[in-house]
């Protein structure tokens, strides 16, 4: 039986820069990693630890979580909102990527935040006298009238250049690689759908990228040193139209899929009907739609000069993120940073005061507790909840419907669980091997909720126990608590006594 471990993620994460045809920087000084905590970065870590660079890495919040995954690496905590903190962060750099982007905050309220953010980076930079910063943007031309995500990305590079600091910025269309928001779309679309619309700008022309090849070309520019201030277009060999990656998709996956062509104008109303059939949220889906009214297509191969090595094509792409999926090796995801907040989300710990809602159910069993241990830890994703689960499924169709994550986003991995993991719409907030599983709600709730499992040793056998906790201060949270209180018994009683029949 497979052990929970917190090892270092970059052990085995297969190591994508090992034919890259530059050589590691010798007295590079120390890189700074913004956006750590997400989709790229988390990508980026590992191969410029094994390159030998010196790494500090930046995040927002729930810095103890992080050093689990990374111990040998310097943490620290801030948000590129707040002077201060940043100066902090970029005290002793000599370069910083850039990695940092509030899409998933909705249309509406990523624009000011990346701004605002990209501003407050190039002055705090420009002042620690930074060599260089390197920023991940997206494809697009300046001349088109491009949707509100793209002429973003092009505004936070053009703050970024605003200062003194040498700015490396590489553009990217959607990027194809196992847990990429982009892949897990396309690939449900058709994995679930025995038909599938096709708006107009569905056939406008698109250049993805896999994600192998963009940390490739992150990890280049590095070090080729003559790629400082300037600007680079990169994308993977195929130039297709989205409705040719769905059909691709559907031959790979030996699916019959019937295509039907139709005058679709309304981006948003198309992006919550995706939401609803694929793990991707509506704040993501909405912000990637409306990128499909542009052609996102290189302009100029330039970077091939500099950092020379044969992209994938969407084909190979594909295959290479299902092949990671099905091997249980999803490194990171999407929902890794989404919600955008969840650093700073309240921890039960947080609390100064003994919450008033909390329901507690215990069994006592013989099964050993490594064994009661696992079964905890295989809660969620596809396995569901052992019993009921079509009472969490419902709760999650409820939230998805409500633009929210619903149990549809599932689990990056089956196991091991580490803390900051998603279990459909729970995120790990705790974990001690053999003892504790803490988890903390991100659906819609009138309230804050966490769901505690906990195994405590008998003298003749073991306790498994556990505890919903509810904090609310409102009418509306006390009526959810006492409406759904009835519901509680038939749910976590099922639950554990599931994961006690499970193990062995």
């Amino acid at each position: 039986m497979p052990e929970q471990s917190h090892d270092k993620v970059y052990i085995n994460s297969g190591l994508r820069c090992k034919d890259l045809p530059t050589t590691p920087l010798k007295n590079a000084g120390k890189i700074l990693i913004t956006g750590a905590s997400g989709y790229i970065g988390g990508r980026l870590i590992p191969e410029l630890i094994a390159r030998g660079y010196q790494i500090r890495i930046m995040v927002r919040g729930d810095s103890e979580n992080y050093k689990n995954d990374w111990p040998d690496i310097e943490i620290v905590e801030a948000d590129a909102l707040n002077i201060d903190e940043l100066s902090s962060a970029l005290d002793g750099i000599d370069t910083a990527y850039y990695l940092i982007h509030s899409m998933q905050l909705g249309i509406k309220q990523f624009e000011d935040a990346d701004i605002l953010a990209a501003k407050n980076f190039s002055k705090v930079a420009e002042g620690k006298k930074l060599k260089r910063i390197i920023y991940l943007g997206g494809l697009g031309d300046k001349r088109s009238d491009l949707s509100s995500h793209l002429k973003n990305r092009i505004e936070v590079s053009e703050e970024l250049t605003k200062g003194n600091v040498a700015v490396t910025i590489l553009n990217a269309a959607i990027i194809i690689g196992s847990g990429s928001a982009s892949y897990e779309i396309v690939y449900n679309l058709v994995k679930r759908l025995p038909f599938i619309i096709i708006p107009h700008w569905a056939n406008n022309k698109c250049q993805p990228i896999s994600v192998r090849d963009v940390i490739k070309y992150l990890v280049g520019v590095l070090e080729v040193p003559e790629t400082a201030g300037k600007q680079f277009d990169i994308g993977g060999k195929d130039i297709l139209t989205y409705h040719k990656m769905l059909e691709t998709l559907a031959k790979i996956l030996n699916k019959k899929i019937t295509f039907i062509s139709a005058s679709f104008d309304t981006l948003s109303l198309y992006a919550y009907g995706v939401s609803m059939v694929t793990p991707v949220p509506f704040p993501i889906t909405q912000c990637l739609i409306q990128g499909l009214k542009n052609e996102v297509v290189c302009q100029n191969n330039s970077i091939q000069k500099y950092v020379p090595f044969e992209t994938l094509t969407f084909k190979e792409s594909t295959l290479r993120a299902m092949t990671r999926e099905e091997q249980d090796q999803v490194y990171t995801r999407w929902s890794d940073a989404y919600p955008p907040a969840h650093e700073l989300a309240l921890k039960l710990k947080e609390i100064n005061y003994e919450t008033k809602y909390r329901t507690s159910y215990s069994i006592n069993s013989d099964k050993i507790m490594k064994s009661l241990f696992y079964s905890i830890c295989e809660i969620g994703g596809k396995e569901g909840w052992f019993e009921s689960s079509w009472m969490w499924r419902l709760r999650g169709k409820i939230d998805r419907t409500l633009t929210g994550v619903g149990t549809q986003r599932g689990r990056k991995s089956s196991l091991p669980l580490r803390a900051n993991d998603v279990i459909d719409f729970w995120r790990v907030e705790s974990i001690e091997q053999n003892k504790l599983l803490l988890l903390r709600a991100e659906m819609f709730l009138p309230g804050k909720a966490w769901l505690e499992f906990r195994l405590a040793a008998l003298s003749e056998n073991q306790e498994l126990t556990v505890t919903a906790y509810y904090d609310t201060h409102t009418v509306w949270g006390r009526a959810y608590w006492y409406l759904f209180l009835p519901f509680h018994y038939f749910i976590f009683k099922n639950l554990i006594k599931g994961i006690e029949k499970r193990s062995s």
